[in-house]
Protein backbone atom coordinates (compact mmCIF):
# COMPACT_ATOMS: atom_id res chain seq x y z
CA UNK A 1 0.00 0.00 0.00
CA UNK A 2 1.60 3.47 -0.98
CA UNK A 3 1.54 6.30 1.53
CA UNK A 4 -1.28 8.58 1.45
CA UNK A 5 -1.42 12.01 0.45
CA UNK A 6 -4.33 12.44 3.24
CA UNK A 7 -4.95 11.47 6.29
CA UNK A 8 -8.71 11.96 6.03
CA UNK A 9 -11.19 12.92 3.39
CA UNK A 10 -14.43 13.45 3.73
CA UNK A 11 -17.71 12.62 1.70
CA UNK A 12 -20.94 14.74 2.79
CA UNK A 13 -23.35 17.56 2.13
CA UNK A 14 -21.97 21.20 1.40
CA UNK A 15 -24.09 23.38 3.72
CA UNK A 16 -24.12 26.62 5.10
CA UNK A 17 -25.58 26.50 8.72
CA UNK A 18 -28.11 29.52 10.12
CA UNK A 19 -27.65 29.15 13.54
CA UNK A 20 -29.99 31.20 15.85
CA UNK A 21 -31.52 30.64 19.35
CA UNK A 22 -35.06 29.92 19.65
CA UNK A 23 -37.08 28.74 23.06
CA UNK A 24 -39.18 25.28 23.14
CA UNK A 25 -42.42 27.03 22.46
CA UNK A 26 -41.17 28.12 19.30
CA UNK A 27 -40.15 24.66 18.74
CA UNK A 28 -43.64 23.51 19.31
CA UNK A 29 -45.22 26.23 16.73
CA UNK A 30 -43.22 25.25 13.96
CA UNK A 31 -43.70 21.85 14.27
CA UNK A 32 -40.31 20.64 14.90
CA UNK A 33 -38.78 17.22 16.71
CA UNK A 34 -36.67 18.64 19.35
CA UNK A 35 -33.15 17.49 18.93
CA UNK A 36 -33.65 16.13 15.20
CA UNK A 37 -33.26 16.60 11.58
CA UNK A 38 -35.84 17.20 9.36
CA UNK A 39 -35.06 17.63 5.78
CA UNK A 40 -37.11 20.61 3.75
CA UNK A 41 -37.96 21.95 0.89
CA UNK A 42 -37.52 25.52 -0.48
CA UNK A 43 -40.42 27.07 0.51
CA UNK A 44 -40.07 25.68 3.84
CA UNK A 45 -36.77 26.98 4.50
CA UNK A 46 -37.98 30.46 3.46
CA UNK A 47 -40.71 30.46 6.30
CA UNK A 48 -38.52 28.95 8.90
CA UNK A 49 -36.10 31.73 8.17
CA UNK A 50 -38.99 34.70 8.47
CA UNK A 51 -40.03 33.12 11.42
CA UNK A 52 -36.75 32.60 13.35
CA UNK A 53 -34.75 35.51 15.70
CA UNK A 54 -31.16 37.02 14.38
CA UNK A 55 -29.09 34.32 12.91
CA UNK A 56 -25.48 33.99 12.50
CA UNK A 57 -24.47 32.03 9.16
CA UNK A 58 -21.13 29.66 9.23
CA UNK A 59 -20.54 27.03 6.59
CA UNK A 60 -21.61 23.47 8.06
CA UNK A 61 -22.43 19.99 7.12
CA UNK A 62 -21.74 17.14 9.45
CA UNK A 63 -18.72 15.43 7.44
CA UNK A 64 -17.07 19.16 6.56
CA UNK A 65 -17.04 19.90 10.13
CA UNK A 66 -15.53 16.49 10.92
CA UNK A 67 -13.03 17.44 8.16
CA UNK A 68 -12.43 20.81 9.22
CA UNK A 69 -11.83 19.44 12.92
CA UNK A 70 -8.90 16.85 11.23
CA UNK A 71 -7.38 20.40 9.66
CA UNK A 72 -7.20 22.01 12.71
CA UNK A 73 -5.51 18.95 14.62
CA UNK A 74 -2.50 19.65 11.83
CA UNK A 75 -3.69 16.50 9.56
CA UNK A 76 -4.09 16.68 6.28
CA UNK A 77 -7.30 16.90 5.23
CA UNK A 78 -9.69 16.46 1.90
CA UNK A 79 -13.32 17.25 1.57
CA UNK A 80 -15.87 16.04 -1.52
CA UNK A 81 -19.17 17.67 -1.91
CA UNK A 82 -21.46 19.50 -3.89
CA UNK A 83 -22.57 23.80 -3.73
CA UNK A 84 -23.99 25.54 -6.18
CA UNK A 85 -21.72 28.71 -7.67
CA UNK A 86 -24.00 31.42 -5.97
CA UNK A 87 -22.89 33.62 -3.04
CA UNK A 88 -23.63 30.45 -0.64
CA UNK A 89 -21.49 28.38 -2.39
CA UNK A 90 -18.74 30.53 -3.08
CA UNK A 91 -18.74 31.85 1.30
CA UNK A 92 -18.67 27.49 1.64
CA UNK A 93 -15.73 26.90 -0.65
CA UNK A 94 -14.00 30.07 0.89
CA UNK A 95 -14.31 28.75 4.41
CA UNK A 96 -13.25 24.94 3.94
CA UNK A 97 -10.24 26.00 1.67
CA UNK A 98 -9.03 28.52 4.53
CA UNK A 99 -9.33 25.74 6.94
CA UNK A 100 -5.95 24.42 4.78
CA UNK A 101 -8.72 21.42 3.74
CA UNK A 102 -8.17 20.32 -0.01
CA UNK A 103 -11.84 20.78 -2.11
CA UNK A 104 -11.63 20.52 -5.47
CA UNK A 105 -15.30 19.92 -6.67
CA UNK A 106 -16.44 21.69 -9.66
CA UNK A 107 -19.48 23.67 -8.05
CA UNK A 108 -22.66 23.82 -10.07
CA UNK A 109 -23.84 26.06 -12.47
CA UNK A 110 -28.24 25.53 -12.85
CA UNK A 111 -30.20 23.27 -10.37
CA UNK A 112 -31.02 24.55 -6.88
CA UNK A 113 -29.38 26.81 -4.99
CA UNK A 114 -26.34 25.68 -2.23
CA UNK A 115 -27.59 23.76 0.92
CA UNK A 116 -28.55 25.23 3.83
CA UNK A 117 -29.26 24.16 7.86
CA UNK A 118 -31.74 26.44 9.81
CA UNK A 119 -30.50 25.24 13.15
CA UNK A 120 -32.42 26.39 16.39
CA UNK A 121 -30.45 26.14 19.66
CA UNK A 122 -32.47 25.84 22.72
CA UNK A 123 -31.59 27.45 26.23
CA UNK A 124 -30.11 23.76 27.51
CA UNK A 125 -27.87 23.96 24.16
CA UNK A 126 -29.98 21.00 22.41
CA UNK A 127 -29.67 22.14 18.80
CA UNK A 128 -32.92 21.14 16.14
CA UNK A 129 -31.80 21.33 11.84
CA UNK A 130 -34.10 21.66 9.20
CA UNK A 131 -32.19 21.24 6.41
CA UNK A 132 -32.97 22.18 2.74
CA UNK A 133 -30.42 19.92 0.91
CA UNK A 134 -30.29 22.39 -2.66
CA UNK A 135 -27.16 21.43 -4.51
CA UNK A 136 -25.56 18.98 -2.27
CA UNK A 137 -28.45 15.97 -3.32
CA UNK A 138 -27.10 16.50 -7.12
CA UNK A 139 -23.34 14.83 -5.84
CA UNK A 140 -23.10 12.18 -8.50
CA UNK A 141 -20.32 9.00 -9.07
CA UNK A 142 -18.66 11.43 -11.24
CA UNK A 143 -17.57 13.98 -8.91
CA UNK A 144 -15.81 11.40 -6.74
CA UNK A 145 -12.38 11.28 -8.24
CA UNK A 146 -10.52 8.01 -8.25
CA UNK A 147 -7.03 9.37 -7.30
CA UNK A 148 -8.45 11.86 -3.74
CA UNK A 149 -10.30 8.70 -2.33
CA UNK A 150 -7.07 6.54 -3.20
CA UNK A 151 -4.95 9.08 -1.39
CA UNK A 152 -6.44 9.42 1.48
CA UNK A 153 -6.12 6.88 4.49
CA UNK A 154 -9.29 6.80 6.01
CA UNK A 155 -12.43 7.90 4.05
CA UNK A 156 -15.27 9.46 6.12
CA UNK A 157 -18.53 9.05 4.73
CA UNK A 158 -21.89 10.62 6.03
CA UNK A 159 -25.16 9.05 6.71
CA UNK A 160 -27.55 11.82 5.46
CA UNK A 161 -25.81 11.04 2.21
CA UNK A 162 -27.66 8.23 1.99
CA UNK A 163 -31.00 10.14 1.46
CA UNK A 164 -29.99 11.37 -2.14
CA UNK A 165 -29.82 8.12 -4.62
CA UNK A 166 -27.12 9.70 -6.67
CA UNK A 167 -25.07 10.49 -3.80
CA UNK A 168 -25.56 7.05 -2.57
CA UNK A 169 -24.16 6.04 -6.06
CA UNK A 170 -20.90 7.89 -4.85
CA UNK A 171 -20.64 6.55 -1.21
CA UNK A 172 -20.69 3.17 -2.76
CA UNK A 173 -18.47 3.95 -5.68
CA UNK A 174 -16.00 6.16 -2.80
CA UNK A 175 -15.47 2.82 -0.27
CA UNK A 176 -14.99 0.69 -3.18
CA UNK A 177 -12.36 2.54 -4.70
CA UNK A 178 -10.83 2.62 -0.87
CA UNK A 179 -10.65 -0.53 -0.32
CA UNK A 180 -9.05 -1.69 -3.67
CA UNK A 181 -6.51 0.74 -2.85
CA UNK A 182 -6.07 -0.77 1.12
CA UNK A 183 -7.61 2.22 2.73
CA UNK A 184 -10.11 2.00 5.24
CA UNK A 185 -13.44 3.85 5.41
CA UNK A 186 -15.44 5.36 8.24
CA UNK A 187 -19.45 5.73 8.17
CA UNK A 188 -21.43 8.04 10.89
CA UNK A 189 -24.64 7.21 11.20
CA UNK A 190 -25.96 10.67 11.50
CA UNK A 191 -29.05 11.41 13.23
CA UNK A 192 -31.81 8.42 14.27
CA UNK A 193 -34.15 9.87 12.66
CA UNK A 194 -31.62 8.91 9.28
CA UNK A 195 -31.24 5.40 10.90
CA UNK A 196 -35.13 5.32 11.35
CA UNK A 197 -35.25 5.85 7.32
CA UNK A 198 -32.12 3.42 6.50
CA UNK A 199 -31.90 1.22 9.18
CA UNK A 200 -31.36 -2.33 6.89
CA UNK A 201 -29.36 -0.64 4.53
CA UNK A 202 -26.87 0.41 7.28
CA UNK A 203 -27.12 -2.96 8.73
CA UNK A 204 -26.22 -4.06 5.34
CA UNK A 205 -22.98 -1.73 4.96
CA UNK A 206 -21.67 -2.50 8.31
CA UNK A 207 -22.31 -6.61 7.67
CA UNK A 208 -20.80 -6.70 4.37
CA UNK A 209 -17.75 -4.92 5.39
CA UNK A 210 -18.50 -1.84 3.16
CA UNK A 211 -17.65 0.14 5.91
CA UNK A 212 -15.02 -0.15 8.23
CA UNK A 213 -15.32 2.38 10.94
CA UNK A 214 -18.97 2.84 12.56
CA UNK A 215 -19.32 6.21 14.54
CA UNK A 216 -22.76 6.60 16.63
CA UNK A 217 -24.79 8.32 19.28
CA UNK A 218 -26.55 5.81 21.87
CA UNK A 219 -29.77 7.52 20.52
CA UNK A 220 -28.58 5.91 17.08
CA UNK A 221 -27.61 2.66 18.32
CA UNK A 222 -30.94 2.20 20.06
CA UNK A 223 -32.62 3.16 16.41
CA UNK A 224 -30.38 0.77 14.06
CA UNK A 225 -30.70 -2.43 16.52
CA UNK A 226 -34.55 -1.11 17.48
CA UNK A 227 -34.48 -1.55 21.87
CA UNK A 228 -33.60 0.86 24.32
CA UNK A 229 -31.14 -1.71 26.12
CA UNK A 230 -27.62 0.32 25.88
CA UNK A 231 -26.20 -3.34 26.80
CA UNK A 232 -28.34 -5.71 24.19
CA UNK A 233 -27.66 -2.87 20.95
CA UNK A 234 -23.79 -2.75 22.00
CA UNK A 235 -23.52 -6.53 21.94
CA UNK A 236 -25.39 -6.79 18.70
CA UNK A 237 -22.98 -4.00 16.92
CA UNK A 238 -20.06 -6.03 18.61
CA UNK A 239 -20.86 -9.23 16.95
CA UNK A 240 -21.10 -6.97 13.50
CA UNK A 241 -18.72 -4.42 13.34
CA UNK A 242 -14.91 -4.21 12.56
CA UNK A 243 -14.31 -1.20 14.82
CA UNK A 244 -17.25 1.50 16.60
CA UNK A 245 -17.46 4.49 18.74
CA UNK A 246 -20.61 4.75 20.74
CA UNK A 247 -20.63 8.65 22.18
CA UNK A 248 -22.80 8.94 25.17
CA UNK A 249 -22.40 12.85 25.65
CA UNK A 250 -21.28 13.37 29.21
CA UNK A 251 -20.78 9.95 29.99
CA UNK A 252 -17.77 9.93 27.42
CA UNK A 253 -18.26 6.52 24.88
CA UNK A 254 -17.61 3.32 23.92
CA UNK A 255 -15.20 1.78 21.40
CA UNK A 256 -16.49 -1.46 20.84
CA UNK A 257 -13.85 -3.94 18.55
CA UNK A 258 -15.02 -8.09 18.23
CA UNK A 259 -12.96 -8.66 21.44
CA UNK A 260 -13.57 -5.67 23.66
CA UNK A 261 -15.72 -2.89 24.67
CA UNK A 262 -13.58 -0.18 26.01
CA UNK A 263 -15.31 3.15 28.22
CA UNK A 264 -13.80 5.90 27.48
CA UNK A 265 -14.81 9.07 29.94
CA UNK A 266 -15.87 12.79 28.60
CA UNK A 267 -13.54 15.57 29.01
CA UNK A 268 -13.96 17.98 31.24
CA UNK A 269 -16.37 21.07 30.26
CA UNK A 270 -17.39 23.77 32.23
CA UNK A 271 -20.28 25.36 30.49
CA UNK A 272 -22.32 23.63 27.53
CA UNK A 273 -23.57 26.82 25.06
CA UNK A 274 -24.14 24.54 21.83
CA UNK A 275 -24.11 20.86 21.42
CA UNK A 276 -24.17 21.55 17.42
CA UNK A 277 -20.86 19.83 15.97
CA UNK A 278 -20.43 17.29 19.15
CA UNK A 279 -20.15 14.22 17.04
CA UNK A 280 -18.40 15.72 14.06
CA UNK A 281 -15.62 17.07 16.13
CA UNK A 282 -15.60 14.17 18.04
CA UNK A 283 -15.00 11.97 14.74
CA UNK A 284 -12.30 14.28 13.69
CA UNK A 285 -10.19 13.71 17.06
CA UNK A 286 -10.71 9.82 16.53
CA UNK A 287 -10.04 9.51 13.27
CA UNK A 288 -7.00 11.68 13.33
CA UNK A 289 -5.63 9.13 16.01
CA UNK A 290 -5.82 6.96 14.10
CA UNK A 291 -4.43 8.01 10.87
CA UNK A 292 -1.66 8.92 13.08
CA UNK A 293 -1.60 4.84 14.28
CA UNK A 294 -2.53 6.04 17.59
CA UNK A 295 -4.26 3.09 20.13
CA UNK A 296 -8.27 3.16 20.38
CA UNK A 297 -8.21 4.94 23.51
CA UNK A 298 -6.26 7.76 22.81
CA UNK A 299 -7.99 8.41 19.74
CA UNK A 300 -11.08 8.43 21.61
CA UNK A 301 -9.46 11.03 23.83
CA UNK A 302 -8.85 13.02 21.06
CA UNK A 303 -12.58 13.11 20.25
CA UNK A 304 -13.76 14.01 23.49
CA UNK A 305 -10.99 16.88 23.60
CA UNK A 306 -12.43 18.21 20.40
CA UNK A 307 -16.10 17.51 21.43
CA UNK A 308 -14.96 19.37 24.91
CA UNK A 309 -14.18 22.48 22.59
CA UNK A 310 -16.89 22.85 20.25
CA UNK A 311 -19.88 22.39 22.62
CA UNK A 312 -18.62 25.32 24.77
CA UNK A 313 -19.09 28.13 21.95
CA UNK A 314 -21.68 28.58 19.56
CA UNK A 315 -20.99 26.99 16.07
CA UNK A 316 -19.93 23.56 14.78
CA UNK A 317 -16.08 24.28 14.22
CA UNK A 318 -13.26 25.07 16.43
CA UNK A 319 -12.36 28.06 17.89
CA UNK A 320 -8.75 27.30 18.76
CA UNK A 321 -6.17 25.08 17.38
CA UNK A 322 -6.87 21.50 17.97
CA UNK A 323 -3.57 20.41 17.69
CA UNK A 324 -2.04 22.86 20.25
CA UNK A 325 -5.45 21.96 22.69
CA UNK A 326 -3.71 18.12 22.18
CA UNK A 327 -0.52 19.36 23.29
CA UNK A 328 -1.87 21.44 25.96
CA UNK A 329 -3.65 18.06 27.21
CA UNK A 330 -0.64 15.55 26.52
CA UNK A 331 -1.90 14.06 23.63
CA UNK A 332 1.03 14.19 21.14
CA UNK A 333 0.19 13.26 17.74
Amino acid sequence: MTASRYDVLGIGNAIVDVIARAEDDFLVAQGMHKGGMALIDEARAAAIYAAMGPATESSGGSAANTIVGVASFGARAAFIGKVKGDELGKAFAHDIRAARVAFDVTPANGGPSTARCYIMVTPDGERTMNTFLGAAQDLKPDDIDEKTVADASIVYLEGYLWDPPQAKEAFIKAASIAHKAGRRVALTLSDSFCVDRYRAEFLDLIRKGIVDIVFSNEHELHSLYETADFAVATLALQKEAKLAVVTRSAKGCVVVTPDRIEAVPAAPVEQVVDVTGAGDLFAAGFLVGLARGKDHGTAAQLGAMAAAEVIQHVGARPAVSLKALAAENGLTL
